[in-house]
Parts: structure tokens; sequence; C-alpha cells
């Protein structure tokens, strides 16, 4: 149930958007710039990150959802949960492997980053391009789970589904077209 009295009782973040589009419209299209623009990292791990920073957090909305999309964009199933569980013995491609530690650490404990972490995204064979990246999706997505639990916004795993193949199919511009104009 969201906290939004004025949405109805189950509410996703979509009608949040609805019901605030002037504020929606840039939250979306800078998802379609960090998420969809280029990038060294691919869509599928884009939203890999996207989950694994959101399960990290524990917002069960958006690890969800972004569990379905990077699902949807050839991530195994099963790999997001098994990342959570033990990110070492998780069959995570290895170069992905210190990207996920430094977006981790980076979610958990921020102000105890140091160049040995960035030195270690550096030594998997990712470029300073790639940290940046990696960087702007782990910062958007702590974003969006506190924009989601504070919203209360909830939801179950058929809407997750749905969710990931709309962004599959039309991504976050797509969603942008969605949402009505803002009143006068």
């Amino acid at each position: 149930m969201t906290y939004l009295p004025s949405l109805p009782e189950n509410a996703v973040l979509f009608d949040v958007f609805k019901a605030y589009p002037d504020t929606a419209r840039p939250i979306i299209e800078y998802h379609e710039t960090v998420m969809r623009g280029p990038s060294p990292f691919s869509l599928a791990e884009r939203e890999l990150i996207a989950a694994y920073v959101s399960g990290v957090n524990n917002c069960a909305y958006c690890h969800g959802v972004h569990t379905a999309t990077a699902e949807a964009h050839g991530v195994e199933p099963g790999l997001l949960e098994a990342a959570l569980a033990d990110l070492d013995a998780a069959d995570v491609d290895p170069p992905l492997l210190p990207v996920l530690r430094y977006v981790g650490k980076l979610t958990r404990t921020p102000s105890a980053l140091t160049p040995a972490d960035a030195e270690a995204v550096f030594a998997a064979g990712w470029d300073e391009s790639a940290l940046h990246s990696a960087v702007l999706v782990c910062a958007l997505f702590n974003f969006m789970n506190r924009m989601v639990e504070g919203f209360g916004v909830s939801a179950d795993a058929s809407y997750f589904a749905v969710s990931a193949k709309r962004l599959h199919d039309i991504g976050y511009v797509g969603l942008a077209k969605l949402i009505p104009p803002a009143a006068a």
C-alpha cells in the first residue's frame, strides 16, 4: 500500500510517475541516459548492477523489476539471488565481480571506498568510463530505492514481469511517453 493517499491502494511506481509528471520526466530521462545510453556495460550488465544494488538495499520492488529486466536481456535466472547470497560463489562473469563488489561497497559503506577498490575494477579490464558508468547506475538505484521505499510502493512477481517486458520492449524513453502531460 502506497503512502500517498491520492493513489490507488496497489499503486506501482508508474502510478507515482503519472501523478507527478513534472518530476517523473527528468528522472525517466536520466534513466534512459544511464541505463540505455553509451556505456562499456551492456544493457543486461547495467540492469544486473541495478538489481544487485537494489538487492543490497533490500528494495524488493526495484530488485524484482530489475532482476526480471536483467533476465529479459539475457542474464541467467537465479544469478542475482546467488550473487546476493555469496558474490564470490555466484556464477558471475569474472570481470564483473570487482564491479559488483565496488557498487556493493558504495551502497553499504560509501565512505569506506579506497583507491584499491577502483584499482580492482581497472585490473579486471575495465576503464575509467566503466567505473563512471557503474557509479552512475549505483547512485541512480540508491536514489530510486529510497524513492520507492519512501512512497511505500510495492508489487508482486507478476508485476515485475510486466514491468520488465515494458522496459525491455520500449526502454525508459518509451515509458516517459506513456506519462500524460502535467496539468497547466
